[in-house]
């Protein structure tokens, strides 16, 4: 295949625009942003797991705390009513002892719900505290969350309006070379993800490997106009004048 020189020289160019729409589409990839959501995604459920968990925590106790003042109610009112019996005198003798009898152990009874009530309700207290606490995590968490994908959605703005306007630019400076010409860059860089690099210094600028005496010779002797390849890895090898020499 034959191209003009400085047509060739050209494919440069389009490799150098090829190579920063690869950095792109690399860089969508691995945006440290989109680790970061990972990582707070995962904490952001750990915090509300931590949330549920000293909820259903504190229902429980409100739960708990309800029955206990329902029950305290209930002795309460059993005691007033033996007292107002008491009171009344018109109960007899052994009725008044089993009152009495009753009427204590009612008191008891009702002296050790109050201390549970009050347990409860210290420990609900302390519970109201964790779930204000764990409230406020994941509120943080969250917002770090929002603030990790407002980054990332920039970025991937950023990248998008480089990714339009390099494409366009592409497309136009495709339209500059012949189509066998440009067939062999795209099938190469579809193949091995560079279609043409610059030949100096013996070496392939595509894969970096020095070529052998038999390989130099080739593409030194190779007509100007001649399209050559690295035998290495099939790049279009443009060849560049060195100061002093003749293209």
């Amino acid at each position: 295949m034959k191209a003009d020189p400085a047509v060739q020289r050209r494919l440069l160019d389009l490799a150098e625009v090829d190579a920063e729409l690869a950095r792109v589409t690399h860089r969508r990839r691995t945006l440290p942003e989109i680790a970061e959501i990972t990582e707070v995604e995962q904490l952001v459920r750990t915090k509300q797991d931590a949330l549920v968990a000293v909820e259903t925590t504190l229902t429980d106790l409100d739960r708990d705390v309800k029955r206990q003042e329902t029950e305290i109610d209930q002795v309460r009112a059993r005691g007033e009513r033996d007292r107002k019996l008491l009171q009344s005198g018109s109960v007899g003798a052994k009725q008044l002892t089993d009152l009495e009898h009753e009427l204590a152990t009612i008191q008891r009874r009702q002296g050790i719900l109050e201390d549970d009530l009050l347990e409860l309700m210290e420990r609900r207290e302390a519970v109201e505290a964790d779930v204000s606490f764990a409230r406020v995590e994941l509120d943080k968490a969250s917002e770090k969350l929002e603030d990790a994908k407002g980054r990332r959605d920039a970025a991937l703005a950023d990248l998008e309006a480089v990714e339009t306007r390099r494409t366009t630019d592409r497309s136009t400076m495709a339209k500059g070379f012949p189509d066998d010409l440009l067939k062999l860059y795209d099938r190469q860089r579809e193949q091995r993800g560079i279609g043409a690099a610059v030949f100096q210094s013996r070496s392939c600028g595509a894969c970096r490997i020095e070529l052998d005496r038999s390989a130099l010779a080739k593409v030194k002797d190779a007509a100007a106009d001649e399209v050559v390849r690295c035998e290495e890895c099939g790049a279009i090898l443009v060849r560049i004048a060195q100061p002093g020499q003749q293209q």
